[in-house]
C-alpha cells in the first residue's frame, strides 16, 4: 500500500491557476496514478491520469488543454497544473493510484486514495 497526501488547493478567481501535488509515502515507480474530483451529491469524476512511466497521459474532455498532469518518480510526487480555471472546476480533488488500471476513467480501477484537497474557483 501507499499513502497519498494532496496539497495545493485553495481559492482562486476564474481564469487563475493552481498546482496540486500528490505526495506518496513510498516509491511510486510501479503505480499508475490519477486525479479525480467530486462535488456534493455527485459521483467522483475523472480528471486526468498518467502511466507509471509518465509516457502516456489521459484527460477528461472538460479539462483538456487547460490542465496538465505530470509526475516526478524521484520525488514520489504527482502534479496537476490547472490553468484557466472556471467556477465549474470547483470541487474536492483526490489523487489515486493503482498498480494495474482496468479503466483509466473509472474510480473503481484505483485502490489507493488521498484525503482530498478543496479547490474553489470564484466567478
Amino acid at each position: 500500500q501507499v499513502q497519498l497526501v494532496e496539497s495545493g488547493g485553495g481559492l482562486v478567481q476564474a481564469g487563475g491557476s493552481l498546482r496540486l501535488s500528490c505526495a506518496a509515502s513510498r516509491r511510486t515507480l510501479s503505480y499508475n496514478m490519477g486525479w479525480f474530483r467530486q462535488t456534493p451529491g455527485k459521483e467522483r469524476e475523472f480528471v486526468a491520469a498518467i502511466r507509471w512511466s509518465g509516457g502516456s497521459t489521459y484527460y477528461a474532455d472538460s479539462v483538456k488543454g487547460r490542465f496538465t498532469i505530470s509526475r516526478d518518480n524521484a520525488k514520489n510526487t504527482m502534479y496537476l497544473q490547472m490553468n484557466s480555471l472556471k467556477p465549474e472546476d470547483t470541487a474536492v480533488y483526490y489523487c489515486a493510484a493503482a498498480v494495474r488500471v482496468a479503466v483509466w476513467t473509472h474510480p473503481g480501477s484505483y485502490d489507493q486514495w488521498g484525503q482530498g484537497t478543496q479547490v474553489t474557483v470564484s466567478s
